[in-house]
């Protein structure tokens, strides 16, 4: 078949109206790669001599993974059952959404928020449903609550937020899981949660057996440093996750991602785990910290990430985020542009951050 000649195949006017996800690119020059909230630490200790004593990888993986479902359930004051792994966490949110929401129905979250929220209804039909957030870069958990209706099925919430930075606050949240119906589903999703060090923010394992309809879920790709590997996790009710597994793609997590992520989670990586994930955070509110004094309004950062608003959507932004980003992609380092909304610098290595403070401060300069 000639590569000019299209298909005779129909696809859905929904699918085609949504852009697909798109992934942070890779630097084609030396520099750095700050647009997609990877760790720039090495595996942890354990971790590669885990992976290479696996010798049946012409195997399937078992898929209870009972060892990994435990040892996870066990922060959360709960048993395995409750545990649910999938190839990221990513690929839970699509299910949880397929499994609830039909079509017609509608699911809720904030925006700008994790641009993979707008799919997650596509193949069921369901319509996603968006809040603006507050002119901190916020959710507006008063306005998400509003716009709750009878054809809500589900809502989530991203805390940390990606692409700007704030965590929901626990009174916050309190309050608003007081105004969702029983039988809706309500989905934190922590993917950053291991960044967090306000005192204030809504920790999962501390509300989730306090709401029956609710789904708290982690990954092992960020703080963990397993993006490569695709395991996350969700915890909650185990009828939950039932439905859930209906509309799952089978065995996506593979034996080898469980090894890793069980290995993360010995005593000798949590301790390397707890100094990496303090770092960052220190020098992520080191960069947050000097992007102010350039005279921009950098939110809250709670994750490993920073958030430039662009000067239309809140004042102390940029004029252009696309012209920000080239100004980057020139000088060799990634970042993340939302057209018309903003940027997003992921924290690396500790060189990168000087970098970052001069091309932001000559783009300014330049304008």
């Amino acid at each position: 078949m000639s590569d000019n000649v299209v298909p005779p195949v129909r696809f859905r006017a929904d699918v085609l109206a949504v852009p697909a996800y798109r992934q942070g690119a890779t630097p084609t020059k030396p520099g750095y790669k700050l647009s997609s909230n990877e760790n720039p630490f090495e595996p942890l200790p354990g971790v590669l001599d885990a992976i290479a004593q696996r010798s049946d990888i012409n195997r399937y993986a078992a898929v209870a993974m009972p060892e990994l479902r435990e040892t996870i359930g066990a922060e959360f004051g709960v048993d395995g059952t409750h545990v649910h792994l999938a190839a990221g966490s990513v690929a839970i949110l699509f299910q949880l959404v397929q499994a609830a929401a039909a079509a017609g129905d509608e699911y809720l979250h904030a925006w700008p928020s994790f641009e993979a929220y707008p799919s997650l209804g596509l193949a069921s039909g369901a319509v996603a449903s968006r809040v603006p957030l507050t002119p901190t870069a916020e959710h507006d958990l008063n306005a998400m609550a509003d716009a709750i209706t009878e054809r809500t099925r589900v809502v989530l919430l991203c805390s940390p937020n990606n692409p700007t930075g704030p965590a929901i606050r626990r009174a916050d949240f309190d309050r608003f899981m007081t105004r969702v119906p029983a039988d809706t589903l309500v989905v934190l999703d922590e993917a950053y949660r291991e960044f967090v060090t306000d005192p204030e923010a809504v920790r999962g394992e501390e509300v989730l057996r306090q709401h029956p309809n609710l789904v708290v879920l982690r990954t092992f790709s960020k703080a963990y440093g397993l993006a490569g590997l695709r395991i996350g996790y969700g915890v909650g009710d185990p009828a939950i996750f039932a439905a859930a597994a209906s509309v799952a793609i089978p065995l996506s997590v593979t034996g080898i991602a469980e090894s890793a992520a069980r290995a993360s989670l010995t005593p000798a990586a949590r301790a390397a785990h707890a100094e990496r994930v303090a770092a960052l955070a220190e020098r992520r509110d080191a960069l947050a910290a000097a992007l102010r004094e350039l005279g921009l309004a950098i939110p809250q950062a709670q994750a490993n990430f920073v958030w430039i608003p662009e000067t239309g959507q809140a004042p102390g932004g940029v004029a252009d985020a696309l012209a920000l980003a080239a100004d980057f992609s020139e000088a060799g380092t990634l970042v993340r542009p939302f057209a018309g909304v903003g940027v997003r610098v992921s924290v690396g290595e500790p060189e990168s951050v000087p970098v970052v403070i001069d091309i932001v401060r000559q783009h300014l300069a330049q304008r």
